[in-house]
């Protein structure tokens, strides 16, 4: 259902050109429009599939909030919970995707709500469903970026799972002092080169960055309680900091953790684990200008368009997993197989297009094991438009190979005997 919903992607998402012809259009309408069609199903059912990809591995869970529409200060935003592979960095799939409605003009009465009352659930509940999801993983960490940074959080940690967040607030210690002033006053434990990559307004580049670590202890703060958070918190800090960096581009992190760290190869395998939230950005750029244009439907009404949105959202999961898996090489790691992104019928017609795409040379063939996900990707590239020649597969280029799939599919389905046309 969820590839139907989204056929025609970043070509255009819209339910006129989804449905094909007007019949078409009134069969995908009511369905978006079907209360018992739930966003909560759809995110349970990708759930799922990526638990039975967790088990025995050490996994990241990044959760992460942007927004699908906005009325100028309010409107509407998805909040997913990503699933990496804290080892090879493949992607697994969702464990969560929710959605809320902000209004505009309530900020200043937050600090007089209780956290459960506020929109800052949100990242306590990604945690907690991280945990139940990832449960026959070997180790789960969930990031995410400052706006997660909120004492109950820590305080309400499921067991067996580990938080690091980046630090938004110069929060006050158990002991009276202040949490920056702290790590600022802390000596250089280790340095280190850090390949930043290319992001819209900076190029690639190398930063010399030094590092500091200390556990603290933060004090429960005053607004937003609940009766049960305790008096404090213990948590590790670590600094990464750039030395001498370009104006305007200064990289410094201050990340705080549930892990314990007793050295800067620790500390520094925190800020590796850190780097890895680039992940969900990649996601939310496939979901919108550079893939899906989810900001462009022009669906009124929010139950519909949070249904195509969830759909949208669980297709463009499945861009990034071809995107990663388009090298095949992953270590010593084995390839991901076919199956995390397709289904099990899938594989004749990949099989078939693969026999069509390749060409005589080398570079024309597809080089990796069949059943294997870049063996799929190679196949998903090509219909793309990819030569194999220059560059790289990007996400356009995966998602267009990807849809061509998708409409190939339905094409075969539509021959065989008592379809469902």
């Amino acid at each position: 259902m969820h590839a139907r919903l989204v056929e025609t992607g970043g070509r255009g998402l819209r339910v006129r050109r989804l449905g094909g012809d007007r019949a078409g259009e009134i069969r995908l309408t009511r369905l978006l429009r079907n209360d018992a069609v739930t966003i909560e199903e759809m995110a349970a059912e990708a759930g799922r599939r990526t638990a039975q990809r967790c088990a025995g591995r050490r996994v990241l869970a990044i959760q992460d909030t942007t927004v699908v529409r906005s009325d100028g200060g309010g409107g509407l935003y998805a909040h997913p919970v990503l699933v990496v592979d804290a080892e090879e960095g493949s992607i697994l799939g969702l464990a969560h995707a929710a959605f809320l409605s902000r209004d505009k003009g309530l900020k200043a009465s937050r600090r007089a709500k209780l956290v459960k009352d506020k929109q800052s659930q949100r990242w306590l509940d990604g945690a907690a469903k991280a945990a139940e999801v990832c449960a026959a993983a070997t180790q789960v960490t969930v990031i995410s970026d400052r706006e997660s940074d909120i004492f109950a959080a820590f305080a309400a940690c499921p067991a067996g799972v580990d938080l690091l967040v980046r630090a938004a607030h110069d929060r006050s210690l158990e002991d009276g002092g202040r949490l920056f002033e702290r790590v600022d006053a802390l000596p250089v434990a280790g340095r280190a080169r850090l390949d930043l990559p290319a992001k819209p307004g900076r190029k690639a580049r190398v930063a010399q960055v030094v590092i500091r670590f200390a556990g603290v202890e933060l004090a429960r703060p005053r607004h937003g309680l609940a009766a049960d958070l305790p008096k404090s918190v213990s948590l590790t800090l670590v600094d990464v900091r750039e030395v001498d960096p370009p104006p305007g581009e200064v990289v410094h992190w201050r990340l705080l953790t549930t892990q314990p760290v007793d050295d800067a190869v620790q500390a520094f395998a925190v800020a590796d684990l850190y780097r890895r939230r680039w992940a969900i950005e990649q996601l939310f750029r496939t979901l919108k200008t550079q893939g899906f244009d989810i900001e462009g439907l022009l669906i009124g009404q929010e139950a519909p368009l949070r249904r195509l949105v969830m759909a949208t959202l669980i297709a463009a999961v499945t861009i990034q997993q071809l995107v990663h898996a388009r090298d095949g090489v992953q270590g010593q790691a084995p390839l991901r197989p076919m199956l995390d992104a397709f289904d099990p019928e899938d594989t004749t017609l990949l099989e078939a297009f693969c026999e069509r795409l390749q060409g005589k040379t080398k570079r024309q063939k597809n080089p990796h094991p069949k059943g294997s996900l870049a063996y799929a990707a190679w196949v998903c590239a090509r219909l793309g438009g990819w030569t194999g020649y220059y560059g790289k597969p990007g996400p356009v280029v995966m998602l267009n190979g990807w849809l061509d799939f998708q409409a190939a599919k339905r094409g075969v389905a539509l021959l065989a005997p008592n379809a469902d046309v």
